[in-house]
């Protein structure tokens, strides 16, 4: 036998103990903290994090029902503009007590339906980006569970999304204050609610600035399919490329590199959602999107929606901007 006694595992009656608070006080401060004041959640976490104590997520959802779990679905793990998304969103479930699992539907529609129909049987709610499915089955989703989605909008289903039209007009703008008179457009996923906002709004501005403009359809928001896009940007004769997000972007500024071509010197580029603007040589031009405060608001929704079915129908919309750097210049 150890000489020394083997500690017991902590329980909620300990943390009880510690704070001065009941044991459902503290039950309800890993299930459901929205239902307490916000110093007497962080005090009984804090007493936790002393004593070691880790909720037993299995034992409360046999005796709650509730298994302490959202789940988040993107279309592309390894884009730059979600990991920081999804960080945010779980920062927010931990802030709520809860678990985040997540899923990548690797762009296919198909398997992003396989997805959330798997997840939602280990979560009490969804929160779905970018997605690519038709209206029709985000729909038949929403109908059955908690759910809220980032950047499609789709009416009657509550929704967080990141306007970059704003953005991407003074984008265009400030390419004709500088003396672009033929730009590019290198477009993304066409079934994209976001790529359907920045051509239209590409569309848009170029006809108010008096622009001529190249659409080059490209399919996939991936380095390779922007480093493919630099000749046609090229054939198009275009002085200048907006480029439907930074990964685009980045991969525009090495095909145009690989042919000859300098950037500002020779063609101006712009990307979208200012994830590796600074990361970039030359640093990036780029629209500013506010994708971590989407993923934070929209953790935040699911859980009130959870708490209030009636929530249901929420639209929250996030202004962008354009940050200047240093791969645009004058023709």
């Amino acid at each position: 036998m150890s000489a020394s006694k083997s500690k017991s595992v902590p329980t909620i009656g300990d943390i009880a103990d510690v704070v001065g608070v009941s044991r459902s006080t503290v039950s309800r401060a890993f299930g459901r903290p929205n239902l307490l004041g916000a110093d007497t959640v962080k005090k009984i976490q804090k007493a936790a994090e002393k004593l070691g104590y880790f909720p037993n997520q299995a034992a409360r959802a046999l005796s709650t029902g509730r298994s302490g779990n959202l789940a988040i679905v993107v279309p592309d793990i390894a884009n730059a503009f979600f990991p920081p998304l999804i960080r945010a969103a779980q920062l927010a479930a931990d802030n709520f007590g809860m678990s985040l699992l997540l899923g990548d539907s690797n762009e296919d529609p198909a398997r992003e339906f396989t997805l959330l129909n798997r997840l939602v049987v280990q979560a009490e709610g969804l929160v779905l980006v970018s997605s690519r499915m038709p209206n029709k089955k985000i729909k038949e989703i929403a109908g059955k569970h908690p759910l809220v989605l980032i950047n499609r909008d789709v009416s009657g289903i509550s929704r967080v999304l990141i306007d970059t039209s704003s953005g991407v007009e003074d984008a265009v703008a400030h390419l004709a204050q500088t003396k672009h008179r033929r730009i590019a457009y290198v477009g993304g996923p066409s079934v994209s609610w976001s790529e359907q906002q920045r051509s239209r709004a590409v569309r848009r501005a170029a006809a108010r600035e008096g622009l001529a403009v190249e659409y080059i359809g490209r399919g996939y928001a991936t380095f390779d399919a922007g480093r493919e896009a630099a000749g046609a940007v090229i054939a198009a004769r275009a002085s200048a490329a907006v480029a439907f997000d930074d990964v685009v972007a980045h991969g525009l500024l090495a095909g145009l590199n690989e042919l000859g071509y300098r950037v500002p010197q020779d063609v101006s580029v712009i990307g979208c959602d200012d994830v590796l603007g600074a990361e970039t040589y030359p640093a990036l031009t780029s629209v500013s999107a506010r994708h971590m405060e989407a993923g934070r608001i929209a953790v935040e929704m699911l859980l009130k929606m959870i708490e209030d079915p009636t929530s249901s129908d929420v639209r929250i919309t996030l202004d962008t901007k354009l940050v200047l750097r240093a791969t645009t210049a004058p023709r």
